[in-house]
């Protein structure tokens, strides 16, 4: 294994005392705890709270801000955090509008947060939760049950919090959430793996001309193994996938992530491709995002993730947003 680490015991706690170093105006470390809350504390609006395994940075720490979320709690890579640490995270930024949990539907990740919302509950807090399920390649995979969240949550993310930044009740910003999360979907591929430090191997193997396609974040399997063909052909078979989900006539964002270990020379191949496509069917592009959202440590590979957009939806995606990995000026 080669990897730029100190050791494996380090890791999760030298990024995030490395991220908050590096972004002391967005983010400080809630005392005791891994948790990375907003630098000043915003009162009078539902506090949004997300989270996972550490390793798909920049998600999800890179996205506490101004106009996103109140709170991230990075777990030990691919793996959940603790609902003790999920409860540190709800009481640090919890007002009296709420707090609105954003969990990707894994099994870990849901039993964690909920026993976490149930302790702070105890405690009088008030708190909510949705559960992002964007993924179209499987449903049920080794991690969940149901379809995969994938990194369609950045978009949860960003709309969810601008919503929330208008002093929104806590149902109604659950129900912008819900809405997205109701119209976006996203599709995966590699070509090759991601190490675990701790597991000091690649989590699966490719020969040299395969890919998988349909992979998680966690480099689960997908839908099928086959010999790497050129990019449009691959677009083509996940942009099948994705459209075939839900009705995207109208108008779409489109997000282009690589999943750690693909130069943006490539992501562009793909959105070409992508943009192609839509304007063939006569799906408008609104806004387009090209870059690492949700990684998987240094997996090679990408993802194509669209949201079907209404009125409410490009509203908010174009609200003001300011936070290490996202900003919309």
């Amino acid at each position: 294994m080669k990897k730029i680490i100190n050791s494996v015991e380090l890791v999760e706690e030298q990024m995030i005392e490395g991220l908050q170093k590096a972004f002391p105006q967005y983010v400080k470390r809630v005392e005791g705890s891994n948790v990375l809350a907003r630098a000043e504390k915003k009162e009078g609006k539902v506090a949004l709270v997300s989270g996972g395994g550490s390793g798909h940075e920049p998600a999800h720490a890179g996205y506490v801000g101004t106009g996103m979320l109140d709170a991230a709690v990075p777990g030990a890579v691919f793996t959940s955090p603790t609902p003790d640490q999920v409860y540190e995270a709800i009481k640090a930024v919890a007002t009296d509008k709420g707090v609105l949990m954003i969990i990707k539907n894994y099994t870990g990740d849901v039993m964690n947060f909920e026993m976490a919302a149930d302790m702070a509950r105890d405690e009088g807090i008030t708190v909510d939760e949705v559960i992002v399920n964007d993924d179209v390649a499987v449903d049920g995979s080794l991690y969940t049950v149901g379809r995969r969240g994938v990194a369609g949550t950045v978009f949860v993310h960003k709309i969810t919090g601008a919503k929330a930044e208008t002093g929104a009740s806590l149902e109604e910003v659950k129900a912008t959430a819900q809405k997205v999360i109701d119209n976006v979907r996203t599709m995966s591929m590699a070509i090759k793996p991601c190490t675990v430090p701790a597991a000091g191997k690649p989590g699966f193997e490719l020969g040299e001309d395969e890919m998988e396609i349909g992979i998680g974040i966690h480099g689960e399997p997908g839908t099928h193994r086959e010999a790497l063909k050129p990019a449009d052909e691959i677009v083509d078979m996940m942009m099948d996938k994705i459209l075939a989900d839900i009705d995207f006539s109208g108008e779409v964002a489109v997000m282009i992530n690589s999943c750690g270990g693909t130069p943006l020379m490539e992501l562009f191949i793909v959105n070409n491709h992508v943009n192609d496509i839509l304007a063939a069917k006569g799906i408008k592009v609104y806004k387009t995002f090209v870059g690492e959202f949700m990684t998987s440590l240094e997996m090679e590979g990408f993802s194509i993730t669209l949201l079907k957009l209404d009125d409410e939806l490009k509203a908010l995606l174009d609200a003001p947003a300011d936070t290490p990995a996202f900003k919309v000026i």
